[in-house]
């Protein structure tokens, strides 16, 4: 009886032993990297993978890094494959070739953990062969279907002196993923023969050393793993996208038995996006870093998953005109279907530019809500939905044109305000690159609005047309008004020694002159299409002017206030030099707070809307406005005030008096147009608030003028300036009382003896009219 060596079975279920282990470990492994999709690492760098014939290269992987980036050649061709496919259905394409390769180069981020669980299956075999266990190569193949994204496994054996196969695994996934998996018997891969050279996802390794054929793509530059990923191609006998990874297996010695391990991922669920896609570097530089620092946290950032669907190589190929347009990405719904039981839907369309214009209109309204329409709404492959969800809406993502181009802010179009459809754009480029129409540039295309609209619907004006005639002639009065007022000042200089100049302060006169001719001046400030620079000297001219004109008259009125005020028999001296010193802090005042505005915060011209819709351009009104007509107001009300109560003094040429009627007739004038603008007259155009801003000025500059200066001149034209008015006489008013009231004091100072007697007459004239 012959004994039985039991060290080898020992050692097989030993080796079996440590297969099942690493089996475990690495789906647990990939099961936690496929949900953290951030990490873009692999274990191979203190592994075996960093043994494999491929080492970690730097830097970040992107689909579009400058050598990596397809041509746009290469695009245009994978979407004229796309297109074929869905609009033939499966046709004439599959007739003649199985498989239908795309030019691009995807990003296998999502399917990490399916290819390192590929890696280790590939260690696997390497280190306990794969000719010595049969039953292995179907364990391992069908523990790769695991994965949830994984449709098909296949390992092959193949002798490596001759290339011919000696052993075959190919399992296949259940559709829908129900069910056991299936083992294929395929005629590519039958024993004994060479592999089929036709299929995307082999390549001989003797012919192509380390596989570095043309069906692979260049290899992501941060990631280490053994083997080389397909381009997406599609397969006629799965009718799906497929996603193939491949890895070769080197043989135990020079003419031993070498490996070839593939697997297919299903990619039919990416998205051919052809619009740009700014956000997604940010949405995912975001989870990566957060997972770093909390690798605790599992939910993906909203949005993530659905950028890591979309086809980078995609982005940015749409044929919206990109200065005009802008491109929006619609999914295209095939159906919405309530479950009852799995439903398989199916469909195609394919048109040119015949019936284009006619219909183009219909189609790009059924596009905005994300259905293709007639024209070029190519539906792929049929899209399998399980049962059970009672609502459940199906997405082909493999088709061209799935966007809609809409004009940018400042543009229309007035035939296609939706919009137009993405498959139009697509067939219409392609005639025009082909010579063969030119509705691309002619009739598809946004016109720009009219000047100033920031949107429109047609080609009706924005904005709000100036009467430059009308505008000019009010401006070029305001400014005879301003150079009346240089002329009057050197008339009174003229006659600055004439009684009714002389006793009314010539100084005071003078400013206030000046603050009438700034006034003026803000008719030149607001004439043109105001900016900033206009509206800075706009708040100048209106407050500056005002503070100036009516600070010299309140303060030749508050000099007769005081000095009605008065019950001593002595007389109350206040010189203009006085009378300056109180009046220069309040211009400080005023010129501090507009320069700080113009400063800090200068003023800006605002866009806002007429009646009729139309946009033209006013100072803007904030804060600094307010405060400064909240001063104002104040300072008008203590004008007021003084000039009631000096409404019963008397004074040389009734001057304190018309003051008076300045002061009130500028408050009246500033209530009332405030009550036009906001009340009366809240959308007018700009030529009517110029038109206000105009009345504003006369009412109340010209009119204080008139006021002021209207008498004096009157007397002096009639050769009554060095007379004392009727009153003055009546009432036995002497010149030099007058003085201290309401003009200068005169250069010679009256002495003590003769100001007593003064004051006796004027004693005794009051004593008669109150008896």
């Amino acid at each position: 009886m012959h004994k039985i060596a039991l060290w080898p079975w020992l050692a097989i279920a030993w080796r079996w032993r440590i297969v099942i282990m690493l089996s475990l470990l690495a789906q647990s492994w990939c099961a936690g990297s496929a949900l953290s999709s951030g990490s873009r690492t692999s274990a191979g760098s203190d592994g075996p993978e960093a043994d494999g014939p491929r080492a970690t290269l730097a830097g970040a992987y992107s689909e579009r890094q400058p050598g990596s980036v397809p041509a746009e050649e290469a695009v245009e061709d994978s979407l004229q494959t796309i297109h074929d496919i869905a609009t033939e259905n499966l046709g004439a394409l599959c007739l003649t070739k199985l498989y239908s390769p795309l030019k691009i180069t995807l990003n296998p981020e999502r399917y990490t953990g399916a290819r390192q669980k590929a890696d280790l299956a590939a260690v696997v075999l390497q280190d306990v062969g794969v000719s010595r266990h049969n039953g292995l190569l179907d364990a391992l193949a069908k523990g790769l279907l695991s994965d949830a994204h994984v449709t098909s496994a296949r390992i092959l054996s193949i002798n490596a002196t001759d290339g011919l196969l000696t052993n075959s695994v190919w399992w296949n996934k259940e559709p829908g993923g129900m069910g056991a998996p299936l083992r294929i018997e395929a005629e590519g891969i039958a024993i004994g023969t060479k592999p089929d050279p036709t299929y995307p996802w082999f390549e001989d390794e003797s012919s192509s050393p380390g596989l570095r054929s043309p069906k692979f793509t260049p290899p992501p530059p941060n990631i280490a793993y053994r083997g080389w990923w397909t381009y997406p191609y599609y397969s006629c006998g799965q009718k799906k996208w497929i996603l193939s990874y491949s890895v070769a297996i080197p043989p135990m010695g020079r003419h031993g038995i070498r490996g070839f391990l593939s697997i297919d991922i299903d990619i039919s669920d990416l998205q051919v996006n052809q619009c740009n896609n700014p956000n997604r570097f940010e949405i995912l530089s975001y989870n990566q870093h957060l997972r770093q620092y909390y690798p605790f946290v599992r939910n993906l950032k909203l949005g993530e998953d659905e950028q890591l669907r979309q086809i980078e190589a995609f982005h940015g190929s749409h044929k919206c005109h990109v200065h005009s347009m802008r491109c929006e990405y619609r999914p295209v719904v095939t159906s919405v279907i309530s479950g009852a039981a799995p439903l398989t839907m199916s469909l195609s369309n394919g048109t040119g530019l015949a019936s284009l214009a006619a219909a183009s209109s219909a189609s790009s309204s059924s596009a905005s809500h994300g259905i293709n329409g007639t024209l070029g709404g190519a539906i792929g492959p049929s899209v399998l939905v399980a049962a059970g969800t009672p609502l459940q809406t199906v997405i082909n993502g493999w088709t061209r044109g799935a966007y809609q181009c809409r004009c940018k802010d400042g543009y229309y179009s007035f035939r296609h305000p939706d919009g137009f459809n993405g498959s139009i754009m697509e067939v219409a480029y392609q005639e025009y690159r082909d010579n063969i129409s030119a509705y691309y540039k002619e009739v598809f295309v946004c016109v720009r609005c009219a000047l100033g609209c920031a949107t429109c619907t047609g080609p009706e004006p924005c904005l709000a047309s100036y009467n430059w005639a009308f505008r000019t002639t009010l401006l070029t009065f305001s400014v005879m008004c301003a150079g009346f007022t240089v002329v009057l000042a050197l008339y009174m200089y003229q006659h600055r020694k004439v009684k009714v100049f002389k006793v009314a302060s010539p100084i005071f006169l003078t400013i206030t002159l000046l603050g009438c001719a700034f006034m003026y001046l803000e008719m030149a400030a607001i004439f043109p299409i105001l900016d900033t620079y206009a509206c800075i000297a706009t708040k100048w001219t209106r407050h500056m002017g005002f503070c100036v004109t009516y600070t010299a008259l309140l303060m030749k009125t508050w000099r007769v206030s005081l000095t009605y005020r008065v019950k001593s028999a002595h007389k109350v001296k206040l010189t203009d030099k006085q009378l300056l010193q109180w009046m220069v802090p309040i211009l400080l005042v005023m010129f501090i707070y507009l320069g700080t505005w113009t400063l800090s915060a200068p003023p800006t011209a605002e866009k806002i809307e007429d009646q009729y819709g139309l946009i033209f351009k006013q100072c803007s009104y904030n804060w600094w406005d307010h405060s400064l007509a909240i001063g104002e107001v104040l300072f008008l009300a203590w004008g007021i005030r003084v000039c009631y109560n000096v409404r019963n003094a008397e004074s040389l040429y009734n001057e304190a008096k018309l003051i008076s009627y300045a002061i009130y007739n500028i408050a009246l004038v500033n209530t009332t147009m405030v009550a036009f603008h906001l009340f009366i007259f809240p959308q007018a155009g700009p030529d009517i608030k110029y038109l206000l801003g105009f009345i504003r000025t006369q009412l109340s500059t010209s009119v204080t003028i008139a006021l002021v200066f209207g008498p004096k001149v009157l007397r002096i034209l009639r050769g009554q300036g060095d007379q004392w008015d009727q009153r003055a006489r009546k009432r036995g008013i002497t010149a030099s009382f007058s003085l201290n009231g309401i003009g200068l004091v005169p250069e010679e100072t009256a002495d003590l003896y003769q100001e007593n007697e003064e004051l006796k007459k004027f004693r005794n004239s009051l004593l008669k009219l109150n008896s």
